[in-house]
């Protein structure tokens, strides 16, 4: 994929991962709510996440269309911070999430079945 994507861009992007397809305008009200952002740095942003390919414009009316899934980006983040902070162990990784949380029951049986289904 490769698409690197700020936090100001992961704000847009999560508008559309969970409502899906959403024109500018209706964007440009939720992160004024949100984020107390102005029209003009919401269409700024849009406009970059354009450039990026990581949405597309369809017409009439602006509508913004994701063109990267939210587990696409979450991959690569994971494994960019595995490459820069874990010399590329992902058990490294793991070994640091596990060490600062007290696991559930549940979650530990969640990770059991993922483990396995990796085997």
């Amino acid at each position: 994929m490769g698409i690197k994507l700020f936090d100001s861009e992961l704000n847009i992007m999560e508008i559309l991962w969970r409502d899906g397809d959403t024109t500018a305008k209706r964007i440009a009200e939720i992160t004024k709510e949100k984020v107390g952002w102005s029209k003009t740095t919401t269409y700024t942003i849009i406009k970059k996440c354009l450039d990026k390919g990581a949405i597309e414009r369809q017409e009439p009316h602006f509508v913004c269309h994701a063109l990267v899934t939210r587990e696409q980006v979450q991959e690569q983040e994971t494994t960019e911070l595995i490459n820069k902070m874990y010399d590329g162990a992902p058990d490294r990784l793991i070994a640091s999430l596990l060490g600062q949380k007290r696991l559930t029951i549940e979650e530990i049986n969640r990770l059991k079945r993922l483990i396995e289904s990796l085997e």
